[in-house]
Formats: structure tokens, sequence, C-alpha cells
């Protein structure tokens, strides 16, 4: 039976395996299409510096891609043939049970164990432990993309189907259904990788009642992921990005989201604190007055004479303090998202 279950593991981190590379491809055609598309970065909920919306589904991304290398290193450890008699010794085919054993794995293409281990269940648990971290980085993502198609941000949008996400009562309505199914189905894998923790502990040679938890646990563990990430290969392949709200809900500060950017450019001038509470003032006088922070600080000779009018109206553009975020884009793309060297 751990034998069987092995082979049912194997297939279903095949259909894993390739659903994962979808949902890549489509987070893959986001981060490159928008690379330089800016938005706001937010924190606590609130603005925080600009950001892309490449960069964003770059992020996304990278998660994905470590789950995939994680996949990969699993395999060796989880495919792994269960041949080894009541209490593990090979002992009723005397000197020829490795050999026995061995040809077995060969027969069906899987590891040969160093030792017996249908007591020492981490295999199997780790196998479920991809697939809550698997669901999780999906979960990440649907958060993000169910607060972004808010009516009030209306950032982006799930793809387009007829009836799709609308509400018996109210016609206007479009919810962010996939996102709530994989939002849903990433809190059922949690618990099926909490019981599989329980599973793992045996009494001596064959458990009385843990190895039965995996009969619930691995099964259904698969089916949630899986469409967990049928789901997501739907959204993210059809995600309707909307630019212009990102632009305007960018500027909904009048540029204080870029106040940091300008006490930097002002800080080797006057120095780091008199910048910070010069800056600081600005922001208030554009909060009290509802101005700009450029027409605030425009008025302000302490800034406006050291930097330049030209300057500060550069460095009040959110778009022009993105950072390295295209750079860091690239380095995904590229597959390089674990060093440190740009490309």
């Amino acid at each position: 039976m751990d034998t069987a279950a092995v082979l049912q593991v194997r297939a279903g981190l095949d259909l894993i395996e390739t659903q994962l590379n979808e949902a890549m491809d489509a987070l893959r055609d986001l981060a490159e299409v928008h690379r330089a598309t800016p938005m706001a970065g937010r924190t606590h909920l609130q603005h925080a510096l600009p950001i892309t919306f490449g960069y964003k589904a770059a992020v996304w991304l990278s998660a994905l891609q470590r789950h995939e290398e994680r996949l990969r290193q699993l395999r060796p450890r989880v495919l792994v043939v269960e041949f080894s008699g009541a209490s593990g010794t090979l002992a009723s085919l005397g000197e020829k049970g490795l050999a026995v054993q061995a040809e077995f794995a060969s027969v069906l293409g899987l590891v040969v164990p160093a030792i017996t281990w249908h007591s020492a269940r981490d295999g199997m648990a780790e196998a479920v432990q991809l697939l809550a971290l698997i669901s999780g980085s999906l979960a990440k993502l649907a958060f993000d993309i169910s607060i972004m198609m808010t009516t009030e941000l209306g950032e982006v949008s799930e793809p387009y189907v007829r009836h799709r996400g609308a509400s018996s009562t109210m016609p206007q309505k479009r919810n962010p259904i996939s996102c709530e199914l994989i939002i849903g189905t990433a809190k059922l894998v949690r618990q099926h990788a909490g019981l599989m923790l329980d599973a793992m502990v045996h009494d001596f040679e064959r458990a009385t009642g843990a190895w039965h938890l995996e009969w619930a646990a691995v099964p259904e563990a698969f089916g949630l992921a899986s469409g967990a990430l049928r789901q997501a290969v739907f959204m993210l392949s059809g995600l309707e990005v909307h630019k212009e709200r990102m632009r305007a809900n960018l500027d909904v500060s009048k540029s204080l989201i870029v106040a940091e950017a300008v006490m930097m450019a002002l800080a080797p001038i006057t120095g780091r604190q008199t910048a910070h509470d010069l800056i600081y003032a600005g922001c208030r006088r554009a909060v009290e007055s509802d101005r700009s922070l450029f027409e605030a600080l425009s008025t302000m000779p302490e800034v406006a004479a050291p930097l330049g009018l030209e300057r500060l109206a550069e460095l009040t553009d959110p778009a022009n303090y993105l950072g390295s975020a295209a750079q860091m884009v690239d380095r995904v793309l590229a597959g390089d998202d674990n060093t440190c060297s740009e490309s």
C-alpha cells in the first residue's frame, strides 16, 4: 500500500508540476508586459513607495520558482519504494532480500531506500507541506488581486466570463471568484499539512492509527492544491490590468508618496535630519492646504532654491522613483532571483 501511494504521489507531482509551470508562464507574461507600469506600493494597507505591477508579478513568480525547485528536490526523497516485510527487515527473503527490493524498485522506476521507511513518514509529510507552501503562495497573490479588484481601487479584474462573479440580486457585481476559491483552498491544504505532522508520530514499526490519517490528508491535499493551481492559471492568464487606475491611485496622494525621494536628494545639501524636517513640514503644508507636494515645496525657499524647480518636479513624479524594480524583474525572468548580482 505504501508503494502504491508513492506511485500515486508521483502522478500527482507530475500534474502539480505541469500546472505550476503554467501559472509561472502566466506570471512571466505579466511581469514582462508590466515591467515599467507604475503603481502604488502599499504597506499596512497604506501608500508606501511606488513600484511597478511587473515588479509585483515578479515577486509572486519568484515564490513559485522556489516551489518548483523544492518539487524537483523532493522527488528522490519521496518517490522511494517500500518493500521490506512486516517489521522492515526483509527476513522472509533471506540473503536475496535487498536484490529483490532493488529489482522491484527498478521495475517501478522508484528509488531504493537506504533502510525501511514505513514508520518514518517524513517523505509523505514533506510532499503535503510542499502543497501547503504552493497553496499559500497562491493565496497571497489571490489576496492581493482581490483587494486590487475592490471598486475603490479597480486596478485589476479577473477574466470576464458571462455571469461569472455576478450576484443574483446585484447585476453590476464582478466578484473575485477565483481569488475566493484559491484563498479558501489554501486554508484547507494547511489543515492537511498539520494533520500530516501528526501522522508522522508512529509507534514502533507500524502505527496504530497515525498511518490512516494519510488516507484522507494526502489525496485531498493533492486535489485541493491542483484545484487552486487550475484557478490561478485561469485567472492569471486572462487577468485584466487597468493601468490608468493604477496611475490614478498612485497620484491620489498628490506626490506625497515620493516625499522620501525629495528628502534623499536634499540630504546631501542640508544634512539628513534637516532635510527630513523640511520635507516633513512641506508634507504638512500640502495636506493642510490640499495642494500637491510640488506646489507646497516650491513655496519653500529652503527646498526650492537648492534643488531648483525643474529638479523638484522630477523628484515629485512617482514614476521617477522606482528604484531597481525593473532590474529585479529582469533578474527573476532570467531565473536568477536567488542571486545578488545585477544582470
